[in-house]
């Protein structure tokens, strides 16, 4: 993986001036930078460039953004940045669900963007370490099940350890409530059972010692689900 630093991004969007705006900003931070106006060249950019972060529109021409996403998961991890129009909230589940690392809505701010460009990069690098995740003073020993804070060690339930390895293995992400459920509890779900979700990220927030107002590790994404915060 490339460093954040001069990263491949591929810009996909149909607007030449949000094309134009990204392009400047994002080469002004040292990235990398292809673009491409539709989604049938967006698929055979990614196979051709190998981008280490896509930035996607979902208004696209012919094919679809959410099209384009689908074709994309059937054969590369990289992380996607959906940037759109769309507010509605089904649209930004469906595109979590669907394999979006992010969604961010337009107008939008550079800064904001350029930030959750640099989480996701940092997020790719830290999944290929050893499996042990730190974050600040939280440790996460995957292979031995082990979570210690401020070396001490935090006794967990097997399903609060589920949870935590599945946020934590995707931090920086936002997790939706769907595939949360489906990671920790398989096939043996109902959406109606979301607010187990509730109840068991809040025993979580209490053994990590985190106020749910100012949360450290934990962070609920209103109507759609948690993301894990990676620590500076």
């Amino acid at each position: 993986m490339t460093a954040p630093q001069g990263a491949r991004i591929l810009i996909v969007d149909d607007e030449p001036q949000i094309r134009k705006l990204l392009k400047v900003t994002l080469q002004a931070h040292q990235f990398e930078i292809h673009e491409c106006a539709d989604g049938e060249e967006a698929v055979i950019q990614a196979s051709i460039v190998h981008p280490d972060l896509i930035v996607l529109d979902l208004g696209l021409p012919g094919m679809s953004g959410m099209d384009v996403l689908q074709r994309i998961r059937e054969w590369s991890q990289v992380p996607v940045i959906v940037l759109t129009a769309k507010e509605r909230e089904e649209d930004k589940i469906a595109a979590l669900d669907g394999g979006a690392d992010d969604y961010v809505t337009k107008p939008f701010g550079m800064g904001e963007l350029v930030a959750r460009i640099r989480v996701a990069l940092r997020h790719v690098a830290k999944t290929t370490d050893e499996p042990v995740l730190r974050f600040g003073s939280l440790t996460i020993d995957l292979a031995q099940r082990q979570v210690d804070l401020d070396g001490s060690p935090v006794k967990l339930t097997p399903t609060e350890y589920e949870m935590l390895k599945v946020l934590a293995t995707h931090a920086g992400k936002i997790i939706t409530q769907r595939q949360l459920l489906q990671q920790v509890w398989g096939g043996h779900h109902h959406e109606s059972d979301s607010h187990y979700l509730r109840v068991y990220v809040g025993h979580l927030r209490k053994k990590l010692q985190e106020d749910p107002t100012r949360p450290r590790f934990i962070q609920t994404e209103p109507g759609i689900g948690y993301r894990f915060l990676l620590q500076d």
